[in-house]
């Protein structure tokens, strides 16, 4: 067998590096489309699409219909939540990965 061959038959099989990178950046895409998801249905969705289906549900204390609170109240509640969601999650899928910061 030369030498050409045994690197083409290395270069078809990937390395446990490859495989860990591509396996974390799979996870990172589906947490960032989890929380993208999250976001639009609660911008989106429950300010705007489904503001009809919720016109009758007021929030007790606010005299106002739920979906005017996630416009103008919910939303941002939401929104901060899932930063520091997200950041949670991330670091411990970094520190799974092992690609984690380290301090120095």
């Amino acid at each position: 067998m030369s030498s050409s061959d045994e690197s083409q038959m290395k270069s078809d099989v990937p390395d446990k590096a490859t495989e860990n990178a591509y396996s974390y950046w799979r996870a990172n895409l589906r947490m960032i489309l989890l929380v993208l998801c999250i976001w639009a249905f609660v911008s989106l969705g429950m300010a705007v699409l489904f503001m009809p289906f919720f016109k009758d549900v007021v929030l007790p204390g606010f005299q106002v219909n739920i979906s005017f609170w996630f416009a103008h109240q919910g939303a941002i509640y939401v929104f901060v939540a899932l930063i520091f969601f997200y950041a949670w999650r991330m670091d411990k899928l970094d520190r799974e990965y092992g690609v984690e910061e380290t301090e120095e």
